[in-house]
């Protein structure tokens, strides 16, 4: 991988780190396991995020390569478990496809599932 390539997944690897942990991950935390959180200010900040990364990926299919990379897969799950902390996906067509695309690779293995939020 060229050094282009790596920093966009290290790009990436810091979103899961920010602004993915305070927005989707955040949200989830308030809305499963109850914790004592600003529900609203994750939500907003959650769809800031997916806003930003259905721009992002309107011409690409991976977020840092042309071939999934540790940043879709660090980026996966708590925005496919978005739903669960009264995020909605909807309006997200590119970050759906995407996440359609991660789900299809050779091996994958969902997170479990929680009916709770939007996904109950």
């Amino acid at each position: 991988m060229n050094a282009k390539k790596a920093a966009e997944v290290h790009r990436f690897l810091s979103v899961a780190a920010g602004p993915l942990a305070y927005g989707p991950a955040t949200a989830r935390l308030a809305t499963v396991f109850g914790a004592k959180l600003d529900h609203q200010k994750s939500i907003n900040a959650a769809h800031t995020l997916l806003s930003v990364l259905n721009t992002h990926l309107q011409n690409r299919e991976w977020l840092a390569a042309e071939h999934a990379t540790i940043a879709d897969v660090s980026n996966y799950a708590y925005i496919a478990h978005a739903p669960e902390g009264n995020v909605s996906l909807e309006e997200y067509a590119n970050v759906r496809a995407w996440l359609q695309r991660v789900e299809s690779l050779a091996g994958f293995a969902p997170m479990q599932a929680t009916a709770t939020g939007l996904a109950a």
